[in-house]
């Protein structure tokens, strides 16, 4: 099964993957906002951070929900 294939599947399926989705999705979009900016102040750039690590650990938990689906196939 092809990864898209497969994220598909889980986001049905696997309420887990669904909330880690949504959330890395969430992220993603302040991060845009933040991006969109001339100019960052040092809270911005902290949260611009802490935002990426946040998604970062999000893609992991993703992944490995996906692994774990493969190994029970």
């Amino acid at each position: 099964m092809r990864e898209e294939e497969l994220k598909k599947l889980l986001l049905k399926e696997n309420e887990e993957f669904r909330k880690a989705n949504k959330l890395h999705q969430q992220y993603e979009k302040k991060l845009e906002k933040l991006k969109a900016k001339s100019y960052l102040t040092d809270s911005e750039r902290q949260e611009e951070k802490e935002l990426k690590k946040k998604k970062l650990i999000l893609k992991d938990k993703m992944y490995f929900l996906m692994a774990e689906y493969k190994k029970s196939l």
